[in-house]
């Protein structure tokens, strides 16, 4: 077999795992390319694996239209999550539409507004939960298991493209015409909010267009680090 034929072979089956593991489990997707490829695989192989987005109210439009072209293209919807309107508007009252540039701190806030609040409300009655994180992506990701258990909230996750590279993802993507962010193609490779992200430069890592005015270790929106703050050190499952 072809390595992409190896690869999705493998993905499918642990995927088709992990359904079989798991009654209530869900793909969180950013949108990203690693995303769209989880979200092509599940549907086509129609498993029982629910996709859902946190639609943070600052997304590009690039983003927030494949939410449509993948209802088109699979007939299968993604759900999306958004923040409560109030805490928005109190926190912008505070400090500012675009108040996070000012501290991680501030940033952080904006972040669990935003963000990680919603996902609660997205994992709530959740056995598990699926994301598409690499280890190559940047320093904190590094030592990524692809089955971890999220210490955070008490439930099994998974991360099924853990080892592979951004070549293979943008080659499964080509292989099956999956659709994807536009932006892709004016530089950027790891897309976020819109005034938090900005495409690469060469020689800069896949994330180094996120929070680019903060220090490397710090370039974590919260999905994925535990509610004091500290990153997840998740226990890997056998």
């Amino acid at each position: 077999m072809s390595s992409l034929a190896t690869r999705e072979t493998e993905l499918l089956a642990v995927l088709a795992e992990i359904a079989a593991e798991h009654a209530s489990i869900a793909l969180a997707s950013s949108l990203s390319i690693e995303d769209m490829a989880l979200t092509d695989a599940i549907f086509r192989a129609e498993l029982p694996i629910s996709v859902f987005t946190l639609d943070t109210g600052r997304l590009h439009g690039d983003t927030l239209a494949l939410i449509d072209a993948v209802a088109e293209r699979y007939g299968r919807a993604i759900e999306c999550f958004r923040p409560d309107p109030r805490r928005v508007q109190a926190w912008t009252a505070r400090h500012g539409e675009d108040g996070f540039y000012d501290s991680v701190a501030l940033r952080h806030e904006c972040c669990a507004i935003r963000k990680i609040e919603p996902l609660e409300r997205a994992l709530a009655g959740r056995t598990a939960w699926i994301t598409g994180q690499r280890r190559e992506q940047s320093v904190t990701r590094t030592a990524l298991a692809v089955r971890e258990f999220d210490q955070a909230r008490g439930i099994a996750k998974f991360n099924p493209l853990a080892d592979w590279s951004e070549d293979e993802v943008w080659t499964y993507l080509s292989a099956y015409q999956v659709p994807y962010n536009r932006l892709y193609r004016q530089g950027y490779r790891s897309i976020g909010c819109a005034p938090c992200t900005r495409p690469t430069v060469p020689g800069e890592d896949v994330r180094a267009g996120r929070w680019w005015w903060e220090q490397p270790e710090s370039r974590e929106c919260g999905l994925h680090v535990a509610p004091d703050g500290r990153l997840v050190r998740s226990k890997v499952l056998a």
